[in-house]
């Protein structure tokens, strides 16, 4: 335990008790902040051997030099040894405490308290020891209920901004939780102006990369935490470790900013928070998977239907005609450069981004391969969906569909995926599938449409490498976004040559130009009637 970790009451505690008498006489204001670890008692002339800082010294100035210059030399090695007071008492050997004692004090900013004879030494040392053990007390119970309250987060469905809110209530700090990127991914309490969280985030980063290689300045062990304090205001970080706690894997870092300095409780109660943030974020726990979804997915394996697994996956407290779906597709854009380019840079790969991204979207039922994402958001039937602005920070586009139920999930998967493709074209953060029966498609009876959609493609069969499917996806990718051969190309993930390619090979077999509004036009309504992309236009 450091010496800022010593138990400790302010020296005003001992001055306000009307039982000791004791009155400074000497030394700075401020008796608040000069806090008493300890009463000594000493006669010797160069007591500083035996001193270890934070001490009421205690002295009836038997010993004590009879020179100024001496005077002077004994306040100024106590101060150079930690003693936090001098306390003088009068009689029998002093009928009045010396004044060039005090001009010392003052001089090196020592505080000094007058005794009065009526008060034994060891009742003050008795009192200092009542008001510690008092105040320790204080400290374990604030301790404790902050403990249980974090526990409490940690059981709440949004696991992580509780904990964070916790932490942020019972130290005064703002506290955030950052990627190895520093890509924020919650943060609790008021925020502070800037550069602070700048400052915070540049603190985490450089302390994570220092824990992963292991090593921190001149070859000794990297520190797990750090710690910056300018302007008045107090940083620290706390990394998390990765998986089984190794800590050349972690990923996540929890930082803080406070207007005054940590204190033993604060430092206990970020130690719980720590913990318990890892663990929500680690692979094991970072989606949360219970013994009910368990089963369902054992029902599954063992060939059960969707629709009859679904009420397990559910919330607890929705009935059965209230049992609905949202199925959520994702497209992932690195919000940061080098995050884009450092090999395995993935939000699958990291347990913090999913428990993060779970947490916005309001479930745990995610699949993430690369940059893809697909997921499962239980919902009441007559609920639109919303998209969190959080999933647009972490660098996600998102594609919404309308809820459905178990039985209807195919279609509201192909809606999802339909309403991804119109938020990449259109640059926006996300699209929520709409249902408007004022189109063309409400005057073509369903079935002849069908019939048309598939006589229309059915010259693309003979393609050939890469496939029907294959070029139907780059016709409607192309078309989408608005006949954009980079974005489709990025889009697919090809070479653009080879999107020209293989348009001119769609134009080719089914015999138009593409060139033309109008056979674009054509082409578009028919994709939408092909068996795959019919169900919406069946509501």
């Amino acid at each position: 335990m450091t010496e800022s970790e010593q138990p400790s009451v302010p020296l005003s505690t001992l001055l306000a008790d009307p039982a000791l008498g004791l009155r400074q006489i000497a030394g700075p204001d401020g008796e608040h902040r000069v806090r008493v670890s300890t009463v000594g008692t000493t006669e010797i002339e160069d007591p500083t051997p035996y001193l270890v800082g934070g001490e009421l010294l205690l002295t009836a100035g038997v010993r004590l030099p009879l020179d100024a210059e001496g005077i002077d030399t004994y306040v100024r090695q106590v101060v150079a040894a930690g003693v936090s007071a001098l306390g003088f008492g009068v009689a029998p050997v002093h009928e009045e405490v010396p004044p060039e004692l005090i001009a010392a004090c003052d001089r090196h900013g020592l505080p000094l308290l007058r005794l009065p004879p009526a008060t034994p030494f060891v009742a003050v040392g008795q009192a200092a020891y009542a008001a510690i053990a008092e105040a320790r007390t204080r400290e374990l119970r604030e301790i404790s209920r902050a403990q249980s309250a974090l526990a409490t987060a940690a059981a709440r469905p949004d696991a992580l901004r509780s904990v964070l809110a916790q932490l942020s209530a019972h130290t005064g700090a703002w506290a955030v939780l950052y990627d190895a990127q520093g890509t924020e991914l919650f943060s609790a309490g008021p925020r502070p102006a800037s550069p602070t969280p700048g400052r915070v985030r540049d603190l985490a980063v450089r302390t994570i990369a220092r824990v992963r290689a292991r090593t921190g300045p001149a070859g000794r062990a990297a520190p797990a935490a750090a710690a910056d304090h300018q302007g008045g205001t107090h940083l620290t970080v706390h990394t998390l470790p990765g998986a089984d706690g190794d800590s050349t894997t972690t990923t996540r870092a929890l930082g803080q900013a406070a207007t005054t300095a940590p204190t033993l409780v604060h430092r206990q109660v970020t130690g719980t928070a720590t913990v318990l943030l890892a663990l929500l974020t680690s692979p094991r726990h970072a989606l949360g998977t219970d013994t009910h979804s368990a089963g369902a997915l054992v029902r599954l394996m063992l060939g059960a239907a969707p629709a009859e697994v679904a009420p397990a996956l559910a919330r607890a407290d929705t009935t059965e005609a209230e049992r609905c779906w949202v199925v959520v597709h994702g497209r992932h854009t690195p919000p940061h450069s080098t995050q884009a380019s450092r090999p395995g840079a993935h939000p699958g790969a990291d347990p913090a981004q999913l428990a993060t991204l779970a947490t916005a979207l309001g479930t745990p039922y995610l699949h993430v391969d690369g940059a893809e994402l697909k997921a499962l958001v239980p919902s009441a039937p007559d609920t639109r969906p919303e998209a969190p602005a959080q999933a647009a920070d972490l660098g996600w586009v998102l594609g919404f569909s309308t809820p459905a139920p178990a039985s209807d999930l195919p279609h509201a998967d192909r809606r999802a995926a339909r309403a991804l493709r119109r938020a990449i074209a259109a640059e926006v953060p996300s699209v929520v599938h709409t249902e408007d029966p004022l189109t063309v498609h409400g005057l073509v009876p369903a079935a002849d449409a069908r019939d048309l959609a598939r006589t229309r493609f059915a010259p693309l069969d003979r393609a050939g490498a890469p496939g029907a499917s294959v070029l139907l996806d780059t016709l409607r990718t192309w078309l989408t976004l608005h006949g954009s051969w980079d974005r489709t190309a990025a889009t697919l993930r090809v070479h653009r040559n080879t999107v020209r390619h293989r348009l001119a090979r769609v134009g080719e077999l089914l015999g138009v130009d593409l060139r033309d509004a109008g056979v674009r036009m054509e082409l578009w309504f028919a994709l939408r009637w092909l068996p795959d992309e019919a169900d919406e236009a069946d509501e």
